[in-house]
């Protein structure tokens, strides 16, 4: 008998809700029926309407921006190096980019130049590249590259691969293929560790690769040479951070031995302070 009487007072209290319900097809008062684009039952697409006067129904409708231009430009080493021999080197290593989340348009430049009262430019290069984006985290990078030192000027045709390989290492390893017909390569590789939101250590590798003997580079066939080093940063911005750190090159191989042979040093160390920004 009392689940009776409260079965009777529960519709009671719903019935009211049900009639308003029946009479406005559950919408609220001030809802209206709008026109969108998309309509209902059509594709997903991968952008909507601004502004479009009402409420999105196709909600496998995303505003999302993928579509849009952007464009950025990078300093990632940016640096006064002290080497061994009391030997000064300014050095940069700077990249910027024009395009869509898939497709950019990377110019990219490294060089150095020492200051021992010639301030003579040892090595610059200027790469231009298509990048498209093959894959999470992964773009595939096809252009030209240009070494304006050493001489003599040297200009390759590129294929590259640049992305984020797994454990956050950050990756970029390219083929060169000069127009003598020399195959060479080089793989870059450093990683972040946030020791604080604003402290960060940054390990670094570099290598090269030589398929062929090139004499009048100094270059012998296999790996080239190696650079391994290491930048503490201090983020005072995310786009600004200052930093300090250490560095260690060694030429390899045949390299070495013509480097040796030709009085040159094969090894090097040294402090360094620069800068990191990008905007």
């Amino acid at each position: 008998m009392n689940t009776m009487i409260l079965n009777i007072m529960l519709l009671l209290i719903l019935l009211p809700g049900l009639a308003w319900a029946a009479d406005t097809g559950g919408f609220p008062a001030d809802y209206r029926e709008v026109e969108t684009d998309p309509e209902v039952g059509e594709g997903i697409r991968k952008y909507a309407e601004d502004g479009q006067g009402g409420p999105q129904r196709n909600f496998g409708v995303q505003p999302i921006h993928d579509n849009q231009l952007f464009a950025t430009f990078k300093a990632d080493r940016f640096e006064h190096q002290w080497r061994e021999d009391d030997a000064r080197v300014f050095l940069w290593d700077v990249k910027g980019w024009i395009g869509t989340d898939f497709n950019k348009l990377y110019l990219k430049s490294e060089g150095e130049v020492r200051f021992d009262g010639t301030n003579e430019v040892e090595e610059a290069s200027v790469d231009l590249l298509y990048s498209r984006t093959v894959s999470t985290f992964w773009d595939l990078q096809l252009g030209l590259r240009h070494d304006f030192e050493p001489r003599p000027t040297r200009t390759f045709a590129a294929l590259g691969l640049m992305g984020l390989a797994p454990y956050w290492f950050e990756v970029d390893a390219t083929a060169y293929l000069s127009e003598d017909g020399d195959l060479l390569a080089l793989v870059e590789a450093e990683y972040e560790l946030m020791l604080t939101q604003r402290l960060v250590l940054i390990p670094r590798l570099e290598a090269g690769l030589s398929l062929q003997d090139v004499p009048e580079y100094d270059q012998g066939q296999g790996i080239t040479d190696l650079t391994l080093g290491a930048r503490l940063l201090y983020q005072i911005r995310r786009e600004f951070a200052p930093y300090v750190g250490l560095t260690w090159k060694r030429q390899l191989g045949e390299t070495a031995n013509r480097i040796e042979n030709s009085g040159g040093d094969i090894e090097s160390s040294g402090l360094v302070v620069g800068v990191r920004f990008w905007f």
